[in-house]
Order: C-alpha cells, then structure tokens, then sequence
C-alpha cells in the first residue's frame, strides 16, 4: 500500500520502510518550538526531568504573544524564556528586535526545510506545512519531552486528498481559499487527518498563500496540512537553507479518505462570521455589516504580499470615520520591506496603526482589545466567543483585501473590481 506525503515524511524520520494510518511511531524532529505562553510551562516540566536539550540548534525560542511585554506576568514568562536560552546556550531564541511572529519567522529564517518533521507548542505550528514538511501543534508536556529526547511519538494521520484546479481572480488570496474550505467541510471535517493539496492550481499559489492555508490547517481539526515543493518551493528556501533537505511526494496508490476537488477560479472573497471558522458567507451574500475595528496581520496574513494587497487598496483612501485599523507585520524584515516600499506611509496616511511583529489582538492578548458589543474583521484565524476581548464582542475572519476595503467602507464589503479575470 502507497503512503501519503505526511506518512512518507514520518516514516523517514521514525526509521521504518513504511506506515500506515493509525500507526503508533516514534519520530525524531528536525525542530522544536515553543512562545512565551507555552514554553514557560514546558521549561518547568523539562527542569525536572534534570537533563540538557537534546540540540542546542533543534529547539527555538520565540516570545511573540504578549511582547513587548503587556503587563508583569508576560515580562516574567518572558524572563523564563531569557533565562532558559542563556542556560542551555540556545542558538535560535529571537527577542523583539530579532523576534517575529514564530510561524512568519521560523521560515524566513530557514530553520524549517521540506521533509522536516517539527513540532510547536502552539496550534498553528502547521503552517510550515506549505514548505512540504511535517509540522503540528502539541501541548507544553510534549514539548518538554522532545526537547529532551529529540523524538515524540505521534499516531500516524490518515489524509483528505485536496485537488486544486485553475487560477484565482483579482483579490483572491489564500485565506478566501482555506475560508471556502473549511466552511465546505466544517472545523472539524479533517480530524486528525493530513490536508494534502496537489493539482495544477498549486503552482498559482504563492508561498505566502500557502502558508496561510496551510496555518489554518488546524481551523478544520486537521493534525497538518501539506503542499508538494515544487518550483516556487525551492526559490523560497535555496538562500534560507543552511543544511541538506530532501522532498518527499506521495505514492500514486496512496490512500485517502477522500478526494475533493477545488477550482480556484471560483473562489469568491470569503467572510467568516462569529463564532466559528466554518460560518462561512461570500461576500454577495453579505448585506450590511457595521465594524468598529479592522486587523491586517497575525501568523496566517502578516507576510509582505498580504500587507501589499491591503496598502493597494488602501492607498490615497482614509480610513472610515469610528473605525479602529492595525496592521501588524510577521517579522522585522517584512517591516522593513513594507517601509522601503512606502506601505507604512500608505497604511499612517489612510488612518491606520503600524505595529511593532507581535499576535497581540489575535488572541486577545493587547493592542486591539474589544470591548463589549464590538465587532471586529481580522485576517486572524480564529472567531471564537471572547477571542479578542469581551465574551458579548464579536470576530468576523476574511483575507487582507476584504479588510482593507471594508476598513475604507465602515462595513464588511468587496475589494472594488474584484469579480474582474485579471489577478493582483
């Protein structure tokens, strides 16, 4: 029986010629992850085991949550991480300045390679999926362990085969594609299970659009989500990778549990409304919607080719009048990419705030907390009751062009000429 590209990725690194769905294995990792939320409990459990980290250069550190530190307790979970690093002399601890949002990052960094398999102590860690490895979420204990052994065991997933057709139209990004997808299976239409994308429509995909569908992964209770490395794969990685990497693809009689087809060139923007990722509305079903504060950024739309769709549209506009907009870049070097190509002017000049890389209002953590009553449209991934603040506040999740067009409307609407065939 063929395998899937998750299980060849798991078989490699368990040592076995081959695996199936269900299996218990035990896998070693490439790199292991945790922030300042997580990682301050791993570090606890971990001193107790009374050992070192298996490899300095395998664990990363990255305190992206609550920083700059909001408030004593997330400057004390930061110390945590501060301490710990120094100690254990870890190579990849990146602090404000140095620091991103861990999953815009680890890749720009290239410390996550196709045919890895990582592991993060936070759910999102399936983002590195868009790059061909093998990456997924797991608890702070989890972590604790890996760090000490180098390997976790992990039960085989089995795999829904997504076959991506044509190209997608003008303000279509990868955060409409994912929203069509888990609004069409439901979050929890992949449990446990590997979303495997393939077909022709791959290629139209930038990297940056991967990453954000694959991020989201978890919105649909997939274990992780994967992309075949093709051309635009190997450009992203040829500068960033510092070691050998190896590419994997699926056996032609792999099995899936089943296959569904998407055809990019009908994907219309995609508008999540509360309190679920999968209460899904294209926006002309959409009548009108009031907002009081608009979120370009986070792990899944805080990459320069999300912040360059928004600033497009956002350009020589103001922002309307009563609404809050943040935009909150991945990294250090997407800020200063959006600077030398004038997207900061863009975003200040329209009425906007141009953050310091942090999560910050995804989770409700600071700079972007609701009140009681408001509404919100984030390019976040999750609109679960109370995530960015007060339980009677509301999230409603789209892509940066939809923000940005509804930050300039005051109401959840299309980017202007979106139905037209030509792409941005």
């Amino acid at each position: 029986m063929g395998m899937t590209m998750t299980q060849k990725i798991l078989a490699a690194h368990a040592g076995l010629g081959s695996v199936k769905a269900g299996q218990l294995i035990e896998a070693k990792l490439d790199l292991v992850m945790g922030n300042d939320i997580t990682a301050p409990v791993a570090i606890r459990e971990f001193e107790k085991l009374g050992c070192d980290v298996f490899d300095k250069k395998k664990v990363a550190l990255v305190p992206d949550h609550f920083t700059p530190n909001k408030d004593i307790k997330s400057a004390e979970n930061s110390a945590v991480l501060r301490r710990f690093a120094k100690e254990h002399e870890i190579e990849n601890y990146f602090e404000l300045g140095e620091a991103g949002i861990e999953h815009c990052l680890l890749p720009e960094k290239g410390l996550v390679l196709p045919g890895d398999a990582v592991i993060g102590a936070d759910s999102h860690t399936c983002t590195y999926g868009a790059l061909g490895a093998f990456s997924t979420g797991v608890g702070s204990t989890d972590m604790a362990c890996a760090m000490a052994e180098g390997s976790l065991w992990f039960k085989v997933p089995g795999a829904i085969k997504f076959v991506l057709t044509g190209k997608p139209g003008k303000w279509i990004g990868g955060k409409d594609v994912m929203l069509h997808i888990i609004g069409l299976i439901t979050v929890d239409g992949a449990l446990y299970e590997s979303m495997e994308f393939t077909g022709s429509g791959v290629a139209s995909l930038p990297m940056d659009d991967r990453f954000s569908m694959a991020n989201m992964a978890i919105e649909a209770g997939a274990k992780n989500a994967i992309f075949p490395v093709d051309e635009l794969t190997i450009e992203y990685v040829k500068d960033r990778a510092k070691r050998p990497w190896t590419a994997f693809e699926a056996d032609p009689d792999a099995q899936y549990r089943k296959e569904i087809t998407i055809d990019l060139s009908k994907i219309k923007p995609t508008v999540s409304f509360p309190h679920l990722p999968d209460n899904t509305r294209t926006v002309d079903e959409i009548g009108f919607e009031p907002i009081d504060q608009v979120v370009i950024g986070s792990c899944t739309n805080g990459r320069i080719t999300d912040l360059r769709a928004a600033a497009a549209i956002m350009r020589g506009k103001k922002v309307a009048k009563g609404v809050r907009v943040i935009v909150l870049p991945g990294t250090p070097d997407i800020y200063l990419q959006a600077a030398q190509e004038g997207l900061i002017e863009d975003f200040v000049k329209a009425g906007a705030v141009f953050s310091v890389p942090t999560c910050g209002p995804c989770l409700g953590g600071h700079m972007g907390v609701l009140a009681k009553g408001e509404r919100a449209l984030s390019t976040t991934n999750r609109n679960f009751v109370g995530r960015m603040g007060h339980p009677e506040s509301e999230v409603f999740l789209c892509g940066p062009a939809v923000a940005a067009a509804s930050a300039i409307a005051g109401r959840i609407t299309a980017p202007e000429g979106w139905g037209e065939v030509e792409a941005l």
